[in-house]
């Protein structure tokens, strides 16, 4: 099963997230909140299967904290 670990403002900051935690070995997906997920400015949910997602969020929270 796949949880949101972080819901990005916008979609190249999601996949500057999802670029990272790859790196480190998680599995991401990444999908649109909103009704148009081809526009850029709308929130993207991070997701990463539920077993990993206490390691991806402290990952994120490093990245994002530093």
């Amino acid at each position: 099963m796949w949880t949101v670990i972080y819901i990005a403002p916008t979609k190249s900051m999601a996949e500057k997230y999802q670029q990272a935690l790859a790196e480190e070995g998680i599995l991401v997906q990444l999908r649109a909140v909103g009704s148009n997920p081809q526009v850029n400015t709308h929130s993207m949910e991070i997701l990463v299967p539920e077993s990993e997602a206490e390691e991806a969020h402290e990952i994120l929270t490093h990245i994002i904290g530093g």
